[in-house]
Order: C-alpha cells, then structure tokens, then sequence
C-alpha cells in the first residue's frame, strides 16, 4: 500500500509552530489565549478564537502523534496515546478509565460515536442547577454548527455483527435499536478508532480545529504540563508549566512561564479540576472536584454459532435506550446499551479470568460478541459520583465510590444484556462478574446475575466517560463556573471541557463538548476580540 499523506505532518513541515518539551521550552511566552489541553473543548476553542484573530497557545501533557504513527497495534497505541498507559484507575482500583493523553486528546483515541445531549439531561440542568439557557432550542443551533464541521450523520454502512447482534435481539424482545451518528469522512471501516485513525478518516481534533488554529498561527507545546496558574485578587497572572517526557517525568525543574489576557482549562474531568486545585483556585463553597460522574459500564460477552469478528468494522454503530431514557430519573440508573470493539488486548481483560479459564474464554474469540452498558449517574440522590483530590505529588485521585444503588445498576445492566443477546440466537453468555460463568439460557443466566454478590472488585467495570468537577451553575453556590464558562471568582479564567457538566451526559459525550463549547468560545472570541465568529 502506498504511503498515505498525514496532513498534520505536511503542516509542520511549512511552518506550524509546535515545541517538544523535551527540546526545551522557552522561560517566557506571552500570547492573548493560553489553553491548556488540545482535546474536544481545547480544539473548538483554539479555532474559534484564531478566527477572531487572537494569539493563542495551547498546551498538551501528551505527545504529539499523528496518522503516520497510527499501525493498528493496541500495544503501542494505549502506551502512547492515554493517560496512564490505559491503566488510570479510580482511588480504589475498582474501575478502570480510558482517556486520552495525547494530542487531540480523547478525540483521537474514542469510538466516535456522536450523540447530541439528551433533552431529559438539559431540562435536569435547568431545574437543579439554574441553567435556564441550556434548552433543546437554544442549544440545537450550537450541536447543528459541530455536526456540520465534524461530519457527523448517521452510519449508513451495514454495521458488523458485533453490533447487529444488540439491533437483532433487541428487535426480537420489541426493544427500541437504532443506528449512531459517527464523525468519520471516506471512513474505511477498519475498526481500529481507538488505536488512532491510520487514514484520517476520523474528524478529530487532529485532523479538524488543531490544524486550522496552527494554520492561523497558534503555538502548539506538547510534552508541556501545566503545573499551576498564580492566582491573585480574582485574576490569573501567570501559567507556569514543565516540560516532561512521555512517561510523565519531568525533563527539568525550569518551568515557561505564559502570561495571557485569558486562560482556558480544556485539560478534561479529572485533570482540570486537579490543575485548579494546584492553582489552589478560589473554591468558597467546596464545589470544585465534586461531582465527577464516569457512566460506569457494565459489559457481557456471548458466543455464537457464527463469526462475528468484533475486532473488523465501525465498532459503534448501533444502540438502544430502551433503558435509560424511559426510566424515570428518581427511580433504578437508567443504561444505554452498545457493542464493544474486541481487539485482543481488550478484550482479554473483558472476558475475565485468567489461565485456563481465560485460554478457554479465547479459544472461541472469534464467535463471541461484546456488549456495554453505559449507567447514566448524577441524577439520583444516591448517585453523586466521586471526587478529584490530589495525590502528594500533585498529579489527579478520583474516588468514586460503588455503592449499592450504582452496583443494583450493574446487576440490571447484567440482565439486560444477557437477555438480548439470548435473543439474538446466543449459545452461551458470559457477564462480567468474577462469579459469572458461561450460562446456556437465559432463564439459567437470569438465575445466575440476580445472585451475584454485587460488590466493588467482583464486578467488573470500566469507563471510557469522565465528566464534572467543575460543573456549571447558574449561581456560584451550584458551579465552579458560570453558565458561560467562565469562573465564578476568577475573571480571565475559563473552563471549556467534559468537567463542565453537572451529571453525566447519558450518552457519549463528546457532541455535548463539542456543542457547549462552541457556545462558550463563541461568546468568549465575541467578548476579547469583538468579532463574531462560528464553526460554520
């Protein structure tokens, strides 16, 4: 096959500007916008406010890799591109969570399915937390101007059958399915979305907003942390930050010093609230860290007679919220059903087991089907997530604590599951419990799940959804910042990220980054520019 162009790479070979910390970072910069992240909300933002013609540096901890580094291989890829290698764990080690670490951050590494934020989340927002601007209508126009630059739309290619298989049994049981939205461009459906897209195909922000704001002159430093911002009298003065390795050590002690009119915290949940907790940032109410919600997902694996081959095709392309959107938000967590991608390292740990049990569990890897539960928390009284605090060196803790009415979720999510895919024409299922076992029917299986002991550690979880901890609220007792984003108590202080949300989203979130943040960063260039400027 013939080499293919990396557009990223052809721009650095003009001219972007784009500084490896390991290089060496410069004692001082000074720009109009500093922000801090190159994800989801980092990327609307930089674009954004390049059009408006304001100087604007980003900063990335993560390295810089681009489509010519993307070769398919799980090994490589989880080292490189998410935090902690693929191995950030919750306080406990109870759950696993996958984010990414890297420029273009989560966008480069996820499964790209792109759902607008559920009108049930939004009305919740508008009644609890005072965000009386964040209705269906008035935040469409916002998703419409994402949807449009992102190319995202509905997958018209058949899906695999690992996802056919939650379309077919949900059909039979009478359960809602349909098909997801992706932002994928002359996709070529190889499966690999979470490795880093080999042909750009994926509209991440490494293919999208990064290149068009380091077109427009925007500094790139990658392998650059930022440690803290010096905070005086409600005003950032300064962001001090160190260059590192891609192992997280610091290269030196010197530290770049930026000083900007404004500075954005797109580092995404867990990272932002952490960095403003370093910055020790005004936090009179104790809200800062709280309240960050991870959709814990509960997976169940089925063998078939068949092929399915979960590791080939789209590996999204089909859902059912059957049960998270008709169940009533002061009752049982609601639970979104999707496929899971199965390529072998992941899904050696989804299976469960180890040694003969989990050679066994293999031996029929290329027959089984995965399928995820996504539980909406947040909404509940029982359901008020886990906290960001700070480990002695200063790097970023979640506690998130399993309780009951969270772990009844996994056992409900367990049950669905396992009866759709016995619909589906299932020869055995396997949820992932460390008491569960292959079950031949699903009257045996049902038996089975509702006596599990749900407890942390037996039940196995993960998430791949980090989102709050520097929620918004329409007063400064119900957010860390304002419904536009900006801090309560620090006036050129932004948040524009997933921490932004109240509770969790009840669907993949990266369209509500996407849509709040345009939003956000739209007013924000409005506001130090005094341009109008879109996406569009």
């Amino acid at each position: 096959m013939s080499k293919l162009p990396d557009p990223f790479r052809e721009g650095l070979a003009r001219g972007w500007k784009a500084i490896h910390g390991e290089a060496g970072l410069p004692d001082r910069v000074e720009c109009d916008v500093a922000i801090v992240g190159s994800g989801a909300g980092a990327g609307v933002t930089a674009e954004l406010l390049v059009k408006a013609g304001l100087d604007v540096v980003l900063i990335e901890e993560g390295p810089l890799r681009t489509s010519s580094d993307f070769n398919q291989r799980e090994s490589e890829a989880y080292a490189a591109l998410y935090q902690d290698g693929a191995g950030r764990r919750t306080a406990d080690g109870a759950l696993t969570i996958l984010q990414g670490r890297c420029v273009g951050g989560t966008t480069v590494i996820n499964w790209t399915s792109s759902f607008r934020t559920p009108a049930q989340t939004l009305a919740y927002w508008q009644r609890e937390f005072e965000l009386k601007d964040f209705t269906e209508a008035a935040m469409a126009p916002w998703f419409a101007q994402a949807e449009a630059r992102l190319n995202m739309a509905r997958w018209e290619v058949p899906a695999n059958a690992n996802n056919e298989v939650l379309r077919t049994g949900a059909r039979k049981l009478g359960i809602q399915a349909d098909v997801i939205p992706r932002n994928v461009k002359g996709c070529w459906n190889l499966g690999s979305c979470g490795m880093g897209c080999p042909t750009n195909a994926k509209q991440s922000m490494l293919v999208t907003t990064l290149p068009v704001a380091l077109e427009g002159g925007a500094r790139l430093f990658h392998q650059t942390r930022a440690e803290a911002f010096e905070i005086e009298n409600g005003e950032v003065k300064a962001l001090l930050c160190a260059p590192i390795r891609i192992n997280g050590q610091k290269v030196s002690d010197r530290l770049m010093r930026v000083t900007a009119r404004h500075y954005v915290v797109a580092g995404g949940a867990i990272n932002s609230p952490a960095l403003l907790k370093r910055s020790k940032a005004p936090d009179p109410h104790g809200l800062l860290g709280t309240r960050t919600f991870l959709h814990p997902v509960a997976f169940s694996s089925a063998v078939f007679d068949h092929k399915i081959e979960g590791w080939a095709g789209a590996p999204q392309s089909i859902y059912s919220d059957h049960f998270v959107h008709d169940v009533p938000l002061d009752g049982p967590i609601g639970y979104k059903l999707e496929a899971t991608p199965m390529h072998p390292g992941l899904t050696s740990i989804l299976l469960g087991g180890h040694g003969k049990d989990l050679a066994e569990r293999f031996a029929q890897y290329p027959h089984t089907q995965m399928m995820l539960a996504l539980l909406r928390d947040g909404f509940h009284p029982e359901s008020q997530g886990g906290t960001v605090y700070l480990n002695l060196d200063g790097s970023p803790l979640l506690h998130y604590p399993l309780n009951d009415y969270v772990l009844e979720g996994f056992r409900q999510a367990l049950l669905s599951m396992a009866e759709v895919q016995f619909a589906a024409g299932a020869r055995k299922v396997l949820p992932l419990h460390e008491q569960g076992q292959h079950y031949e029917s699903w009257a045996q299986a049902r038996q089975a799940i509702l006596g599990f002991d749900m407890k942390p550690y037996l039940v196995g979880g993960g998430s791949a959804h980090v989102m709050g901890g520097c929620r918004m609220g329409g007063n400064e007792r119900l957010g860390v910042v304002r419904p536009d984003g900006v801090h309560w108590q620090v006036q050129n202080l932004s948040v524009h990220d997933g921490s932004l949300f109240p509770t969790s989203i009840g669907a993949n979130p990266q369209l509500s980054i996407y849509g709040t943040v345009n939003r956000m960063a739209t007013q924000l260039a409005k506001r130090l520019s005094g341009k109008a400027v879109s996406l569009a």
